[in-house]
């Protein structure tokens, strides 16, 4: 029997291409393999041989099945080739085929399977129980949930499983380390569309979160103008969009940002809140959130507030803001008793130093209310367990990590994408936090390349793969295209860096470029002739792939969205992909003495102005500017190219080239 707990083992293509046959016998030569999935299982256990999918498969749902998540399963089968689904309602003896079996709890159709292979279900919120069996000429695949919720991620990993064309014979045990997981739209500059954020949610589902929180911090009615009702046709979307999370088993939550204006001693501030919050409970939402971040508190906004909690102040802030959300919190408890508990985000919102802000909301605001927490600093460089453990102590519980990453609203990330994996978190941080939410670029379909990162990580922190699921989601983005999947992560290579609110980076710019670089410099300064040659070539040939990779990413099998998001840098990396291209030929012809050097290098110089020059689309972002490609890196490397061979020998082909060593970057 094959163990796997946590983290997977390796780091083969999360979905391959399925060759979809017909109804094959259970006993194959090949060898069965265990998938690698993303978020990574609690654990694996696989004991030999595999089902595959075929074209015909019956599926059996235990009575009271969500019918959308019945639908959901037939629609990854037809994804995954199958052309006929049968349905049954008793498990068959010796099964002739692929059998699907699904449903909540450990009973009827689903306690029998299950009974099969002596498993059981986990008892935890969210979990769940993937057991595949081979059996006769096919197999049987139970999903079982813990809960509704559960059971639907038992067939997002499901949808993994079935595209790789065979399911090995397994058990899955599954759930989450965090209760909250997911984003917040909470960036400033031109918010999300409405497509956006249905995509997004369609999105989340896949990676199992569980939680968005609507507070684009430049949609005036929540927060300038938060006194004011939503109109009709705003609500009528709003109210589209939390079915849409209903569907993929996420909480819609509901921010509002009274801070600029309210009265925190005002019952008429108070009642004004609780009516929006009425129109937003009329449409579906259930899940609410107050924000209190990026304002005064060293100033009251009315003399009533003077007047009830003294003279301005941190802690006197900290008094009124803890009394006025305990008012909306018991509103709420008496409207929703089942509902989960209010979230705030406060005026220190980042560190743990203990001030007496922290302490007055630590003494006065209701236990039962989530408080959010950015780390250690706005964009921290990393968060540690001690770190956490310091803001449990501060704000008197666990608090809900509002990570901001890949977020790129600020100064720091002009002309930037951020594409780098999720890292620097430490595994085990899910023993004090509630969870974490992500919050994103304005560019949504590239912020899911990050965000997969921190959904996989609050899964499970502990068998978290930051390589393996950068990697795993290029290939969702690509479709499972080896291809487009290689051009999409030399793309991420050159949006690596990771900036913070100071001068210094937390995640460095173009690493692997930067390695081929430094290698290219050490061999022209230390290589004999045949190193050179190699090197140079070797940096040719990636010069090829960082032009040609925007085509291959425009060609069709990525998702438009990311195509459109992308544009200026696609266009930009195309344009210094050309530029490295002619560096490559100007270090070959000087290594060679030839007379075309200096104009490889001046051509090289004219792209790469060219290429530096292209803008980020206007109004996208908080700030437009000149887009950066591998920034630091490439353009160093293309400007420094010429100095790496002191003379050409372009008057005379015969004579050995003057080299000078040259230290790396």
């Amino acid at each position: 029997m094959i163990r796997r707990s946590g983290k997977p083992a390796t780091l083969p293509s999360l979905i391959t291409a399925a060759s979809v046959l017909g109804v094959a016998t259970a006993a194959v030569a090949e060898p069965a393999t265990l998938p690698v999935l993303v978020p990574a299982p609690v654990s694996i256990e696989a004991s030999g041989g595999a089902i595959t999918v075929g074209r015909s498969v019956v599926v059996i749902a235990e009575p009271g099945t969500d019918a959308d998540t019945v639908a959901l399963v037939r629609d990854i089968l037809n994804s995954a080739g199958v052309e006929t689904i049968d349905t049954a309602r008793r498990l068959p003896a010796m099964a002739d085929r692929l059998h699907v079996v699904l449903g909540v709890g450990d009973t009827g159709v689903v306690h029998k399977a299950l009974e099969r292979s002596a498993a059981t279900i986990p008892d935890k919120p969210e979990g769940y129980n993937i057991v595949s069996k081979v059996t006769g000429d096919g197999g049987i695949v139970t999903l079982a949930g813990h809960d509704a919720d559960g059971l639907f991620h038992a067939v997002q990993t499901f949808r993994q499983l079935a595209m790789r064309g065979r399911i090995p014979a397994m058990v899955i045990q599954d759930h989450p380390a965090m209760p909250i997981r997911g984003t917040i739209e909470g960036f400033y500059g031109k918010p999300w569309s409405m497509a956006d954020r249905t995509s997004h949610l369609n999105f989340l589902a896949t990676v199992k979160a569980n939680t968005y929180v609507y507070s684009p911090k430049d949609d005036p009615f929540a927060r300038d103008r938060w006194r004011d009702a939503y109109p009709a046709a705003i609500l009528s979307n709003l109210s589209t969009l939390a079915a849409t999370a209903r569907r993929n088993h996420i909480d819609f939550v509901y921010a509002i940002s009274p801070g600029p204006t309210v009265c925190f001693s005002d019952p008429a501030d108070a009642q004004t809140l609780e009516r929006k919050f009425d129109a937003l409970r009329g449409i579906g939402v259930s899940s609410f959130y107050v924000a209190l971040d990026d304002i005064e508190y060293a100033k009251w906004n009315c003399d009533r507030d003077k007047a009830t909690f003294g003279p301005s102040g941190p802690q006197a802030a900290g008094v009124a803001q803890a009394r006025f959300l305990n008012g909306v919190q018991a509103y709420l408890t008496a409207k929703l008793p089942a509902a989960r508990p209010l979230i705030m985000v406060p005026t220190e919102y980042y560190d743990a130093k203990d001030t007496p802000y922290k302490a007055a909301l630590r003494k006065e605001l209701d236990p039962r209310i989530v408080v959010q927490w950015t780390g250690t600093d706005v964009v921290p460089p990393a968060i540690s367990i001690p770190d956490a453990k310091a803001a449990t102590k501060a704000f008197g519980r666990k608090t809900l990590l509002w990570d901001n990453y890949p977020v790129n609203d600020y100064a720091q990330t002009t002309g930037r994408l951020l594409l780098a994996p999720y890292v620097r978190r430490e595994a085990g941080l899910a023993g004090e936090l509630t969870g974490i939410l992500s919050n994103p670029m304005n560019q949504e379909a590239p912020s899911r390349v990050a965000v997969a990162g921190v959904a996989a990580f609050a899964w499970n922190d502990k068998g978290y793969d930051a390589q393996g699921t950068w990697i795993a989601t290029a290939r969702d983005l690509a479709g499972g295209d080896d291809r487009a999947t290689r051009a999409l992560l030399t793309f991420f290579d050159t949006q690596h860096m990771a900036p913070t609110f100071g001068t210094q980076p937390w995640q460095e710019q173009a690493p692997r470029l930067r390695l081929l670089f430094d290698q290219v410099r050490d061999a022209i300064a230390n290589g004999d002739a045949t190193a050179r040659a190699v090197a140079i070539a070797d940096l040719g040939a990636r010069a090829d792939d960082i032009a040609n990779a925007p085509d291959i990413i425009r060609a069709g099998t990525i998702d438009p969205a990311f195509i459109a998001q992308s544009r200026p840098w696609l266009d930009g990396m195309q344009l210094w992909g050309r530029a490295l291209q002619l560096t490559a030929a100007g270090l070959r012809a000087a290594d060679q003495g030839s007379s075309a050097t200096d104009r490889y290098f001046a051509d090289a110089g004219e792209l790469a102005a060219q290429a530096a020059a292209t803008r980020s689309i206007p109004g996208a972002t908080r700030f437009d500017g000149p887009i950066k490609i591998a920034d630091g890196v490439l353009d160093r490397f293309i400007s420094d190219a010429p100095t790496l061979f002191v003379t050409h020998r372009s008057t005379n082909a015969t004579a050995a080239p003057t080299r000078r060593p040259r230290p790396g970057p």
